[in-house]
């Protein structure tokens, strides 16, 4: 028996096992729908653990997940690992054994890598598509260097709502439903009247240690069931997008600094990490494939199997004492180019058209006791480009980000950039 054909076999008993499962939960309980999607599938980890693969020998089901790991590197062949991973519990705590996150692996594999940090040795590369027409935005991993395509894994989502004194932005990790009250809504953005100002708001609250201002009154009145069914959602404020003032054009670009009261300034030191949130960090995976979906792109000839946001996350340290201080994010300042007469940064050949919107995010260098003076170089962690977004087409927007930036992240600093500004330009 070759070894895709013990994959699909997999793939396909674990399909009919989870239907049957939870054809019974419904025949014997009667409950409204708003809780039928997840509790049911949440009581029946039994009837899926008895499948003629859960006594798998572990020697064996480690070589198969390793050999899967390293041969379906790039997506949609990926789907595999998810597969895998929604089969049981001894094979979920195999993938979380083996599957890496995004920070080490530079690879997206389950639905939480979204919230992770990105590769520290490299870039995750990303485009955004937007629709005008419905104020919609749609992020999809980029499946070929081509910088013009219409296919990609699609990651997430976000709608635009205009209020009479801001604009919010629902970050969903739906193609279709983006709503506040869908249980795939995963944060928001919102900004001021003027457009200057914009908070990015997470559905889970950060470590411990972070500097974030207590849930507004939008956590109290939406507790439906999101990222994870056990843990309570709020309206957590991780980060802060502020645009300088430039109401006559004066001032040149447009320049912009982000505070990430969700990462420590210390995460891009020398041995520095990201804290991870602190509801996720102990529960196991019991829950994180309870059923299996289907993410959408804009090639409907293909199809990515994902499981639901699940905590496939390794324990932090959360030990540290007191707070530090949040990462500053700054733009990179473009030089002027005398021959084309305009502002230019070098994208690398990931950005071909000019627009007010493109940028590179770098660290920006906060002195502190002890820090060197601005006199010395800054270290070599601040001149990463840490974030970057520019336009490629109609409507068509590259973004590519890497540690500590989580996508959620990213996507929403991006956001803000389409925003209309009344006093920035």
């Amino acid at each position: 028996m070759s070894f895709r054909s013990i994959v699909r076999d997999v793939r396909d008993s674990f399909g009919s096992l989870s239907r049957r499962s939870f054809e019974v939960r419904l025949s014997g309980h009667h409950r409204g729908k708003s809780q039928s999607s997840v509790h049911e599938l949440n009581d029946q980890p039994l009837i899926i653990q008895h499948s003629r693969w859960a006594s798998l020998p572990p020697e064996l089901l480690r070589d198969v997940i390793k050999r899967l790991e390293a041969s379906e590197t790039t997506w949609p062949s990926r789907k595999h690992v998810v597969a895998c991973a929604a089969v049981c519990r001894s094979w979920r705590e195999m993938c979380q054994e083996i599957v890496r996150s995004p920070e080490f692996c530079g690879k997206l594999t389950f639905p939480v890598s979204l919230k992770q940090p990105g590769p520290r040795d490299g870039t995750i590369q990303c485009f955004i598509k937007r629709d005008k027409s419905n104020l919609t935005y749609h992020l999809f991993l980029c499946l070929s260097p081509a910088l013009l395509v219409e296919n990609g894994k699609f990651l997430l989502s976000a709608k635009r709502n205009r209020r009479t004194t801001c604009t919010e932005y629902v970050i969903s990790m739906h193609a279709d439903n983006i709503s506040r009250s869908s249980n795939t809504y995963i944060g928001k953005l919102r900004s001021n009247f003027l457009g200057t100002k914009f908070i990015i708001y997470d559905t889970q609250p950060p470590y411990t240690g972070a500097m974030i201002s207590p849930p507004g009154r939008t956590s109290r009145r939406f507790y439906s069931k999101k990222v994870s069914p056990k843990v309570p959602t709020g309206s957590y404020n991780i980060a802060q997008v502020t645009y300088e003032l430039n109401v006559l054009g004066t001032r040149g670009p447009r320049r912009m600094h982000c505070t990430m009261h969700s990462i420590p300034a210390s995460a891009i030191d020398a041995g520095g990490t990201v804290p991870g949130q602190p509801e996720l960090l102990s529960r196991s995976l019991e829950d994180s494939f309870r059923s299996i979906s289907f993410s959408k792109s804009i090639d409907q000839s293909v199809e990515f199997s994902s499981s639901r946001f699940s905590d496939i996350v390794g324990s932090r340290d959360d030990d540290e004492e007191g707070k530090e201080r949040p990462l500053v994010l700054r733009n990179k300042a473009p030089r002027w180019h005398e021959q084309l007469q305009c502002w230019c940064l070098n994208f690398r050949g990931r950005v071909t058209v000019a627009s007010v919107k493109n940028f590179q995010l770098i660290a920006a260098t906060q002195p502190a006791a002890g820090a060197p003076t601005p006199s010395q170089p800054a270290p070599p962690e601040h001149d990463k480009v840490i974030l970057q977004f520019g336009k490629v087409g109609k409507d068509m927007f590259t973004m590519d980000y890497r540690y500590p930036l989580s996508a959620f992240q990213a996507f929403a600093i991006c956001l803000s950039s389409f925003d209309t500004k009344l006093a920035c330009e």
